[in-house]
This record gives C-alpha cells, structure tokens and sequence, in this order.
C-alpha cells in the first residue's frame, strides 16, 4: 500500500528520523559568565551530602510558585515539580500522558527525540506564517482528524509561548484559538516557556500563556537555562494544573523522575532557587543579556535579508531562524542541496554552529538553520563580557567582525563563487 509523503494532504506530518544526525543541537547559550551571587550560592551549598526528593525539595518548589505568582500563573508547591533539566522533565511528562504527541513545525530539536525513545507516536502540525511555536488550529483539526482516521489516539499538544527555534512569540489571539481547539478535542497541552523572561521588546511584545486561557488544560513547563542559571547546572521546573488529573499526572512524573534517578543536585537547587526568587543582581543580569542579544539578533536579521535570505523578526531568545531558500540556486553550486549540508557550509563559513531545519522538524530539502547570537558575542568571557558592558556594542571590535563575517557569508551568495 502506498504511503503519502509526510507533507501530502492524504496523511498527517509523522516526526520520523531525519538523515544520520546523532546529536541535538543545545539550546542557544547566553555565553556570558554566571552572576557572582549565584556562584557564592552554588559554592556554600557545595557540601550538602543528600539528594533532592524526586520532583525537588520545598525550598526550590515554593521559590518556583513565587516566580509563577509574579506572572499571574496561581500554584501552590503541591502543584508543581522540579528536574535536572528541561529534557528529563519533559520524558517524564510524556511519558505521563497516554497517546499520540503532536507538535508544532518546526519546534525544539528534543521533542520528537523524546516521544521516539518512549515509542510514541509523534505528527507534525504547521505553525502559520507570521509566527513559530504554535500550530495553525485548523491545521491542528485536520490533523487530528486524519490521525483518528488511521487509528491513532492524539493526547498531548506541545508548543512553545516564546519559541525555539524561530524567535517569535505568538499573538495571544492565535494561542487562544489553537488552545481552544485542542482542548475541545480532548488534548492536554504542554507549554515550553522557557524563553518568556528574555522578550526583546518587553513593553511592545505581548506573551499570553496558555495555562492563563485554559487554566485546567495546561502544564507549564520552564529550563531555567533560558534566563536565569547557566546550563551547567541544569535545573528544569513545571507547573500542574490543580485538578484531580493534574495531581495525578504529577504523581506520575514524580514515579518516573525517581525511576530515572533524575534529581536535582543540592548546590544546583539551592542556586536555582535564589535565582528564582529573582533578587536585583540575577535580574539585572537578565535584562542586560537580553538586551545585548537582541540587538545583535536584530544587526544578524537586517545582514540575512539585505542578501536575500528570509528571517521572522526574532523577539525573544538568543537567535533567529533563517530560510535560505530564495538563495537555492547559488547555494547549489556550491553543493548545496539541503539542510544538512546548509549545516555543514554555514558552520564551516561562520566558525560556529549553524544547525539545519532538518534538526527542528523541517523537511529536509528546506533550506533553513537557526543561528545563535551567543558565538557573535566573542570567544572568550572577557570578550563577552565586554560586549556587555559596552554602550554601543555593535561598535565594540571582535563583535562588528563577528557581524561581518555572518554579513560577508550570506552575501557571498549572491555573487559567483
């Protein structure tokens, strides 16, 4: 029997294996060294001989439901449960939740890795033009739809409120419509916020998350390597909806969190904590990272379209997802011919990780990566540190090189080799 191709209108997008890629690429790193509170946190805590109970211990989980309160999401500690970060965590809630994973395309790269170590069935939806992280809702139906249609049972809706990789948030309109059609079909949906707190233009760019239209519906899910602590010491944290099957499932994580042996280690719980009560130094921090790397994403967004490449304005986070495909023709003649090899090119021509669309969800033959503006900020802490402190640092040397160079090699296709 024939098989449709994953984009035709007769199947769903199945999230199958893409190519020989061993690894995921990590998400974008800030780069800059870890606040000195937080390393004298860290350091005092070094000598704590026990283990985090499966799901964290009070101290972490209440520093998380103020963090939570402060965004207007309502919890208690009972609600919520902490992991060694963001891919654990969310193996556990899969695994939580029975039936089929849908997911938006393209989305982070350890999604579908995840539903395919736990033998779940895993379909793509398309996000609509103007914005990642969120499926279009009407092509959520359909895709439901369709799945049911060949006997499968879709359960669990993940999507990201400031997504990975594009860089955009979502209109609150378009979250709410993808929500309600979700839950009136019977999904439970996992919320990935873990980039909320690095909005490029705060007052301008509204974030609504899901758990505030669809209060009983909705886990939240944050690493806190997106803003707060850096990603050696991984800390992931995620809030249930308190509902009778909102504390089950939680339970259910907490079994499988201790079955993983995925505990939080004591000098990490003890800095994610302080970092969570968000004190001045670590959210001063914060903005002044944000800060800097939107203005690099926005000088990296300006030199991709001036070549002709396309680009959605990033928002949030710290890079952007680029399609190279009005550039097809002259990347051809340099042998490329898809996102794999777009991989290789640009990683080989920017001295930095320039993962493919294949990565993310996307076809192969797209010609799409994700840049990170982490490498254009220096290779050294002093340098990016540097970068920080600088009035004007797209002026500041090793930077405006970084940005040439990024510049020279999306231009270089517009000319003959």
């Amino acid at each position: 029997m024939r098989q449709p191709a994953p984009d035709s209108p007769e199947a769903p997008s199945p999230a199958e294996g893409r190519g020989p890629v061993r690894y995921a690429p990590g998400a974008p790193e800030s780069g800059l060294p870890t606040v000195a509170e937080l390393v004298a946190v860290f350091s005092a805590a070094a000598d704590r001989t026990e283990a985090e109970p499966p799901g964290g211990g009070p101290v972490l989980r209440d520093a998380a439901c103020g963090y939570w309160w402060r965004r207007g999401l309502r919890c208690h500690p009972e609600d919520l449960a902490a992991a060694p970060g963001a891919q654990p965590l969310l193996a556990a809630l899969i695994a939580a939740h029975g039936g089929d994973v849908l997911l938006p395309r393209p989305c982070p790269s350890g999604w579908a890795p995840q539903a395919r170590l736990l033998g779940r069935p895993a379909y793509y939806v398309p996000t609509p033009a103007e914005c990642g992280g969120v499926p279009d809702p009407y092509a959520l139906l359909e895709t439901v739809r369709r799945v049911r249609a060949e006997g499968g049972h879709p359960a669990l809706l993940l999507l990201c409120a400031a997504d990975d990789p594009t860089a955009t948030v979502p209109p609150p309109e378009l979250v709410r419509e993808t929500c309600e059609a979700a839950v009136g079909e019977g999904l439970h949906i996992v919320s990935d916020e873990t980039w909320r707190d690095t909005l490029h233009r705060p007052h301008d760019t509204v974030l609504v998350s899901p758990a505030e239209m669809c209060p009983e519906d909705v886990t939240v899910l944050c690493d806190l390597a997106g803003a707060l602590t850096p990603p050696a010491w991984p800390a992931a944290i995620a809030r249930f909806p308190p509902t009778p099957a909102g504390v089950a499932r939680r339970a259910r994580v907490l079994d499988l969190l201790a079955a993983l042996g995925a505990h939080v280690a004591g000098p990490v719980a003890a800095a994610a904590a302080h970092a969570l009560g968000e004190p001045e130094a670590v959210t001063a921090r914060t903005a002044a990272a944000t800060a800097l790397h939107a203005r690099v994403a926005a000088a990296a967004h300006h030199a991709v379209l001036t070549a002709g490449a396309l680009a959605l304005p990033p928002q949030a986070g710290r890079h952007l997802y680029v399609d190279l495909g009005p550039l097809r023709g002259r990347l051809a003649e340099r042998g490329v011919n898809d996102s794999m090899e777009l991989e290789d090119y640009l990683t080989a021509r920017l001295g930095a990780p320039a993962p493919g669309g294949h990565r993310f969800g996307d076809e192969l033959g797209a010609l799409r990566v994700r840049l990170s503006t982490g490498p254009l900020l220096g290779a050294t802490a002093q340098e990016r540190m540097e970068a920080l402190m600088a009035e004007r640092p797209l002026q500041v040397p090793h930077v405006a090189r970084a940005l040439d160079t990024l510049t020279a090699a999306f231009h270089d296709l517009q000319g003959p080799r």
